[in-house]
């Protein structure tokens, strides 16, 4: 899911944000450049880890591979308040230049991972799957929806080519959702396509046009119902718009396939997660 060759260079612009001319007016004239240490990346705070191994990337960019990786937890685990979730051995000049960079990739993305881990434990026991959204930070798309499946939920496209969503402008400009679905089955017979409904009156149409799932907007927990009584299992249902963490249970309540949550993307907060320097030598 992720571009390697991509995340190299995004990672190499964030460096260069800190790294102007190669120079920290800080650690260079402090802090020798034989003296090596152990660094501990420590979270400040209990949630769902993700970023591991983008953060070594980075300690990789910046140390030259002059680093040992000591120990280090996997992606998706659910870890406590100050635990070590990695723990390298390496020049200590170069770990605190690598330092920001390594812990901004990883708080934000285990930030995203615990948000959507909260908001999967909400539905537990019920069908719906939390979804993400195209929601995300420009360029950070794949890190983040890669951080949401880390935190136990599931991504819905990851671009405009992938799958097909036909919403109200799309209805609105086309004429109707049964053209809109003629259209692209026509040009795309293979590809999968959501339709967008905001009346329970349209649900028929989508369906009987050849929808693979429909996504029931900005509706309450008794249509959703509603829509799953009239929809008997033939398309997939989707339930998203308004919907927040005090309610989410009653929408997952309903039967609906997929919950969508903007949230877990857009307004996740990070995980606190520090380094902490020791054994130097």
């Amino acid at each position: 899911m992720i571009d390697r060759q991509l995340l190299i260079e995004r990672i190499d612009g964030a460096i260069a944000e800190d790294f102007v001319g190669n120079l920290d007016v800080t650690t260079t004239p402090t802090i020798s450049s034989t003296q090596r240490c152990v660094g501990e990346f420590r979270t400040r705070k209990s949630g769902v880890v993700a970023g591991i191994d983008i953060a070594i990337v980075v300690l990789d960019r910046v140390c030259k591979g002059g680093f040992e990786i000591l120990s280090r937890v996997s992606d998706g685990n659910i870890v406590g308040k100050d635990v070590t979730v990695l723990k390298v051995a390496a020049f200590t000049h170069e770990l605190l230049v690598a330092e920001r960079t390594a812990l901004n990739f990883l708080s934000r993305l285990s930030g995203i991972s615990t948000a959507t881990h909260i908001w999967v434990e909400a539905v537990s026991g019920t069908k719906a799957k939390i979804r993400d959204t195209r929601k995300t930070t420009p360029g950070w798309r794949d890190l983040e929806k890669y951080a949401v499946l880390k935190g136990g939920g599931v991504n819905h496209r990851l671009n405009l080519a992938e799958s097909a969503l036909i919403k109200d402008n799309h209805i609105a400009a086309v004429g109707g959702i049964t053209s809109a679905v003629k259209a692209i089955k026509d040009r795309y017979p293979k590809i999968l396509i959501e339709v967008e409904i905001d009346h329970l009156e349209q649900l028929e149409e989508a369906i009987a046009a050849g929808a693979d799932e429909v996504l029931l907007d900005n509706m309450s927990p008794a249509q959703c119902q509603q829509a799953v009584a009239i929809n008997q299992g033939r398309v997939k249902l989707e339930a998203s718009g308004g919907i927040t963490l005090e309610t989410v249970r009653q929408y997952a309540q309903t039967g609906v396939d997929f919950i969508a949550v903007g949230a877990i993307t857009h307004s996740a907060p990070i995980l606190d997660i520090g380094l902490d320097i020791s054994e130097v030598n």
